[in-house]
């Protein structure tokens, strides 16, 4: 019993410290949406315009595709509930498509969870593992932002793929995967009805109260009689190491925050669970107690109707 309650002592102190970083990062991963959101837009409106003439893009050209790179990004810390393995599940079921399609496959994998498990496991390609820091960085992303473009720029890999997981709320996340290179207009990261929460104290004990907030959807599009005084071919090389980073850092976000989330909500599990088992480990407690006093209350009654019938 002293035991499970030490234990929910560090399981509750888990979910508080979880729940004071998750809303940091919830605003950091939905804040970045609308600027990734308006430079695909622009960089789209921009390729298309330049799809009749003779221009030579690298990171928009689409070639037959022999090779895909998995960048995968799981958490650096475990007891977040499934987390880690959805993700690792979805990278899996991705190769396995791959590798039915006779396509071959390497991976960049992001964060200590997934390094330990590819690491565990020879037979699958990766290329470069990359240690997480405790809270997502441009630094962070860019370094991965130039190992993606030196491999594509190469033709090392044809296509480049994120593996991760979506914030949705609280109590819900999503992995997914999105095609980075070449840049293709079926990306988006619109997402609606996403959920801010605040942290309330209510009879001394913690509380959230959620807001649901509205994404706005489409994109903001440019007039057809917009002139650049730049080369468009200009433009767009000078945008595309600014949409890998900040594609790459908004992964990394979206990741930090589900798995904040995820840990917050497993802790809150394991606090539940400890106080139901405490309560169970009671009354099992209390009846053998009240048995074995019961048992020598017999025996001295027993006792006692001995001495009496004594002579």
């Amino acid at each position: 019993m002293q035991s499970v309650k030490n234990t929910k002592k560090i399981t509750e102190a888990m979910k508080l410290v979880a729940a004071a970083k998750v809303r940091r990062a919830q605003e950091a991963a939905v804040n970045g949406r609308p600027f990734a959101e308006t430079l695909l837009d622009v960089l789209y409106d921009i390729n298309e315009r330049l799809q009749p003439e003779d221009v030579n893009v690298p990171l928009t050209e689409v070639r037959p595709v022999k090779k895909v790179a998995l960048v995968v990004v799981t958490g650096d810390r475990g007891l977040c509930g499934g987390f880690n393995n959805a993700v690792l599940r979805k990278a899996e079921a991705r190769m396995a498509e791959l590798g039915k399609l006779a396509l071959d496959c390497s991976v960049i994998s992001v964060g200590k969870k997934g390094n330990s498990y590819y690491m565990r496991r020879p037979n699958i390609s990766v290329d470069r593992f990359v240690e997480g820091n405790s809270f997502p960085t441009a630094k962070e992303a860019q370094m991965i932002a130039d190992d993606v473009f030196s491999m594509f720029i190469t033709e090392e890999v044809d296509k480049v793929e994120l593996v991760y997981t979506k914030f949705v709320s609280l109590i819900k996340s999503k992995p997914v995967i999105q095609t980075l290179l070449p840049l293709s207009p079926k990306g988006g990261i619109r997402a609606a009805n996403d959920e801010f929460f605040r942290l309330t104290s209510k009879e001394g004990k913690l509380a959230v109260e959620r807001e649901s907030v509205s994404a706005k959807g489409g994109g903001m599009g440019l007039s057809p009689l917009m002139e650049f005084e730049q080369d468009p071919v200009q433009i767009i090389d000078a945008m595309m190491p600014l949409y890998l980073n900040s594609q790459i850092l908004r992964a990394l976000q979206e990741s930090y925050a589900s798995e904040l989330a995820s840990r917050m909500n497993a802790m809150s599990n394991a606090t539940d669970n400890a106080v139901e088992l405490t309560k169970n480990l009671s009354v099992v407690y209390n009846r053998e107690r009240q048995a074995k006093i019961t048992g020598e209350l017999l025996e001295i009654i027993a006792g006692a109707d001995a001495l009496k019938e004594l002579p």
